[in-house]
């Protein structure tokens, strides 16, 4: 039986996987979706979840409570900024499991972690440059039809 077993070590030691899983949490908030071992997976998601939970409120000691984990500000910030706020009506079940296969070298189970709500995508410019060509060959299209 598996008493008092309060998470899955990985086969790794305590600061090769606290490395792991900072790091796989950083990199699901910079991309909002990661590929990994199912285990993994489920480790990584209890650690996100916490973070989105307490990233909701915006103030100095969530931020450095979550600072203890994520390194990057740039990924702290995109946190605290674009991500909690999507979540705001949402109690929990902020990210979802997607069973992707088996691995060929070992047969490990492959998923992909992803987040529930997708950040906006911001305009590039070769988009943006796009549309006004489009709408400026739109308005000539206008004028000569009249």
């Amino acid at each position: 039986m598996k008493h008092r077993i309060g998470f899955n070590a990985l086969s790794r030691t305590t600061s090769e996987r606290t490395a792991l899983k900072r790091n796989m949490v950083t990199s699901l908030f910079r991309y909002e979706r990661i590929e990994t071992t199912k285990a993994k997976a489920l480790e990584v998601r209890k650690m996100a979840e916490k973070m989105i939970t307490r990233a909701k409120v915006d103030n100095v000691h969530n931020r450095r409570m979550i600072a203890r984990d994520i390194k990057d500000e740039a990924v702290l910030d995109k946190l605290f900024k674009e991500i909690a706020p999507l979540f705001a009506e949402r109690n929990g079940g902020y990210t979802r499991v997607l069973k992707t296969g088996y691995r060929l070298g070992d047969a490990a189970e492959m998923v992909i972690l992803e987040l529930v709500e997708k950040t906006p995508k911001k305009e590039s410019k070769k988009d943006s440059k796009a549309d006004k060509k489009e709408a400026k060959a739109k308005a000539k299209a206008d004028k000569a039809d009249k």
